[in-house]
């Protein structure tokens, strides 16, 4: 589809009559400047590849014929099977419509097409649609990844046609014959229908009305078009993760349109953020007013249902039944929405006073440089067609776990949950994996020692995720804390960590303060505020000591497993290089200060599953000295699933720590309840150099701790047999740990300032 084309508009063309709800706040249309800016818009899209070509086009639309006929004979070979006389068989029909992106035309290259059909009363979903058809489409060369989710919240058969990818729904509608030109906007196609076709109805329902409801459909396509790429480069496009989606946007920016009958995109997409950014939610948006009808379908109404007085951003869908669009929406999703409208509203005032492009709007979310602690989510399965249907019941569930950490720690830690995921390569097994960022609430007031334990709500969440009726053999699903420092580097671009970080204020964790924002105007929403020179300047005034010369490691293509112990001694290890093991008098023992990004510390380690036992053995040698480590396991799913797993009783922990003294440090083995096998390690066995460590994916617990130094942090350790860690991030933001009685793993965050 080509770029569309724009003119001002005049006075005459003001739009006479109310579009919405309410009167718009203003009827202006476009000056001089902001013709010119929407110019640089309109190009900026072009250049960005947002897009698609001709060829395409084309392409789609050969591709929906084809489906369309494929259903058609579906219908009428099922006609015929079920006995009906030979005039149904001919006149059996089926009609495919088409929703969402591509309906809406803000559809770009690669992207799915999200499609409908619609058969008559007797052809049922659950046999019909997701077992005839869908052994019709497995036989096809050109439909691959063919993937049924049955059990969806709208049921819906994913696959690839021709290299198109298509989403398709199905509704069974109270007609013997569908008639070719049916109009699905009707309300009588819901006579008679269950409700998850009400809903697979609506989403074409909702797609017309929308474009009926706006002033200018091609001025809501455009700035439709920049707000989802805006918000995929921000991270916050995403209905099942909790924050938006399509449809969403689309009714949010139909909303504004409505508001400005007169404006082009370029003025539409400054008054989106302007009015967002003040908006007052759980105000609903809404285009139109909400229909009631004599069907009974449930509507969005918090006057008489008591569940929608905790939605927390409604979005209500303009077709009857008027729906929230945004139900996922959760306290911490929407305070990241928030701030990202903020950043928006900012970088447009810029523009409007022509000091930044509109390439600043569109900077990438520097998501792992604006936390310091993240969860980790990885999900592996045997094969790449096992671990596209787990991934995708996997990530439908990650919204839970949002939930159930805000709930279980009355809201005081805050997650967000990073829409995209990422695929280490070097693994022998398909995998990829999810991170969230947490951070206490800001201007909650943290006692020092104050902790967040969810341990349990980790494992309730792997327990619901288990429960998959699908699952197979070597699904697993692994849920670790990590440092920022210690974040693999698979996620990043070059397979490696940025040397300088730019983080702006808005992305930081503890909040932006009035000079990170007037600095962060300078035309880069990402740059970082604190110079080095300014910090050893700073260092110097104070009299603070000279920092060690750091040890540096080599670049990896990813975090391994890679396992060392110690006792009463300090080491370094660097991954892809041999590991130095320095025995230090305890009399006279000082630590050293080492700075590294992957130094692991492992000393028990659990999982799910079981299976045969193996052994595997190696030597690490270095200059000074020989460590041989044993490590005995049950069977292990994937060797190489990297350096954490967990089991459904233990979270994985990993703290990036700096110690001041290596004076009588022990450590204490993690234990887990319910734990029935042993774990070495303990304070008996921490005076031999030599003692080996378990490092299975099978065993019953596992925690592993960094002893490394990272922003002044310190970690102190008791070694204590067979007890639990106890570990918390103090208002000062230093880090220690110690043992508990109880076999707790509690995962605790204070000030992270």
């Amino acid at each position: 589809m080509g770029r569309a084309e724009y003119s001002p508009l005049t006075a005459k063309q003001a739009v006479p009559k109310c579009h919405g709800v309410t009167q718009p706040i203003s009827l202006a249309g476009p000056c001089d400047a902001d013709v010119q800016r929407n110019k640089e818009l309109e190009k900026f899209l072009v250049d960005s590849g947002l897009y698609e070509s001709k060829e395409e086009s084309a392409k789609r639309e050969e591709v929906l014929c084809r489906i369309g006929q494929i259903v058609k004979d579906w219908v009428k070979q099922l006609t015929l099977i079920k006995g009906y006389t030979d005039q149904m068989v001919e006149d059996a029909n089926a009609v495919i419509f088409t929703f969402g992106s591509y309906r809406l035309g803000v559809h770009g290259p690669g992207a799915d097409i999200d499609t409908l059909c619609v058969g008559p009363c007797y052809v049922n979903r659950e046999e019909d649609f997701f077992y005839i058809l869908h052994n019709i489409l497995e036989e096809l060369e050109e439909v691959t990844e063919l993937q049924p989710v049955p059990d969806a919240h709208v049921p819906v058969m994913k696959f690839k046609f021709d290299g198109i990818s298509i989403d398709l729904l199905y509704a069974s509608i109270s007609h013997l014959v569908v008639p070719e030109d049916l109009d699905i906007s009707d309300v009588s196609v819901l006579y008679n229908v269950d409700e998850q076709t009400v809903r697979s109805l609506n989403g074409c329902r909702v797609a017309d009305q929308i474009l009926k409801l706006v002033p200018n459909i091609e001025n809501f396509r455009t700035a439709l078009r920049c707000l989802k790429f805006w918000a995929k480069r921000r991270g916050v496009y995403s209905n099942v993760t909790g924050f938006l989606g399509g449809v969403n946007l689309a009714l949010l920016v139909a909303r504004v349109c409505q508001l400005y009958p007169n404006a082009v995109p370029s003025m539409l997409l400054s008054r989106f953020f302007r009015v967002y950014t003040q908006w007052r939610w759980p105000n609903p948006v809404m285009l139109c007013g909400i229909e009631e009808d004599d069907l009974g379908c449930s509507v969005w109404d918090p006057r008489k249902n008591h569940r929608d007085r905790t939605h927390h951003m409604p979005i209500i869908t303009p077709a009857y039944p008027c729906m929230n669009s945004s139900y996922n929406v959760s306290t911490s999703t929407l305070r990241v929405m928030m701030e990202q409208f903020q950043f928006g509203n900012r970088v447009c005032e810029e523009i409007e006073l022509n000091k930044a492009q509109w390439s600043s709007l569109f900077e990438p979310y520097l998501f792992f440089e604006s936390y310091k602690n993240y969860l980790q989510v990885d999900i592996v399965a045997a094969d790449a067609d096992d671990l596209r249907t787990w991934k995708g019941w996997v990530e439908s569930r990650l919204r839970q776990l949002t939930l159930k950490i805000e709930r279980n720690t009355n809201g005081k830690l805050q997650c967000h949950p990073y829409p995209h995921e990422y695929v280490d390569t070097s693994k022998p097994c398909a995998h990829c994996a999810f991170f969230m960022g947490l951070q206490r609430k800001q201007g909650e007031i943290i006692q020092e020692g104050q902790q967040f334990d969810i341990r349990s709500t980790v494992d309730d969440f792997k327990h619901n995720v288990n429960m998959y009726m699908f699952w197979k053999p070597g699904m697993e699903i692994f849920v670790s804390h990590v440092h920022r420092r210690q974040i693999p580097l698979f996620v990043f671009p070059e397979g490696h960590r940025p040397r300088a970080s730019r983080v702006s204020a808005l992305q930081r964790s503890d909040g932006p303060n009035q000079e990170d924002v007037q600095n962060c105007r300078s035309g880069s929403g990402e740059r970082y505020l604190k110079r080095k020179n300014d910090l050893n300047r700073i260092e110097g005034e104070h009299g603070f000591p000279e920092k060690r010369r750091s040890i540096s490691p080599r670049r990896q293509d990813s975090v391994s497993s890679n396992i060392s112990q110690f006792s009463n001694s300090a080491s370094s290890e660097h991954p892809e290089a041999d590991v130095e093991a320095k025995n230090i008098d305890e009399k006279n023992s000082m630590c050293q200060t080492i700075t590294r990004e992957t130094e692991e510390l492992t000393f028990g380690v659990s999982s799910i599953g079981s299976g045969s036992s193996r052994k595997v053995s190696r030597s690490v040698e270095s200059d000074k000295g020989c460590t041989k480590e044993k490590l005995e396991s049950e069977k292990i799913p994937c060797i190489e699933i990297g350096r954490r797993c967990a089991s459904n009783s233990s979270v994985i922990t990993t703290l990036a720590s700096e110690s001041s003294s290596c004076e009588n440090v022990g450590f204490a083995a993690g234990s887990s309840e319910g734990n029935a096998g042993s774990i070495e390690g303990s304070a008996d066995e921490s005076n031999n150099p030599g003692t080996s460590v378990v490092d299975s994916c099978e065993a019953d617990s596992e925690l592993q701790l960094e002893n490394s130094c990272v922003n002044g942090d310190i970690m102190h350790m008791e070694s204590k047999p067979n007890a639990a860690l106890k570990m918390a991030l103090n208002p000062g933001g230093g880090v220690k740990t110690e043992t508990i009685p109880n076999s707790v793993i509690r995962l605790s965050m204070a000030s992270t300032a």
